[in-house]
C-alpha cells in the first residue's frame, strides 16, 4: 500500500527517512560482517604444544577405534579389505 503525498515537503521528509533507515542497516550489516571475520590470536608455545599433544591423541583414539570396528565387525571388515580379482 502506498502512502499518499500530498506536497514536495512529504515526500522529502519521507525520503529522508528512508535514507536514515537505509544508513542504520548498512551500518549494521558491516557491523556484523566484520564480526565474521575476527582475526584470531596467537597462541603461547604452551598452547601450542597442548593444542599439538590434543590433536594426536585424537588422531591415535580414532586409528585404534577404527582398528577395533575392523578386528571385531566382519562386515566393516570388508568394506576396508581389498578385494581380490578372481582368475577364471
Amino acid at each position: 500500500m502506498t502512502p499518499d503525498y500530498r506536497t514536495l515537503e512529504e515526500i522529502r521528509q519521507r525520503k529522508q527517512e528512508l535514507r536514515l533507515s537505509i544508513d542504520r542497516d548498512s551500518q549494521h550489516i558491516s557491523q556484523l560482517w566484520g564480526s565474521l571475520f575476527v582475526k584470531r590470536e596467537e597462541s603461547t608455545r604452551g598452547e601450542f604444544i597442548s593444542s599439538i599433544i590434543s590433536h594426536s591423541a585424537f588422531a591415535i583414539d580414532a586409528f585404534l577405534m577404527v582398528r577395533k570396528l575392523r578386528r571385531n565387525y566382519t562386515v566393516l571388515s570388508q568394506l576396508f579389505s581389498r578385494k581380490k580379482k578372481l582368475k577364471r
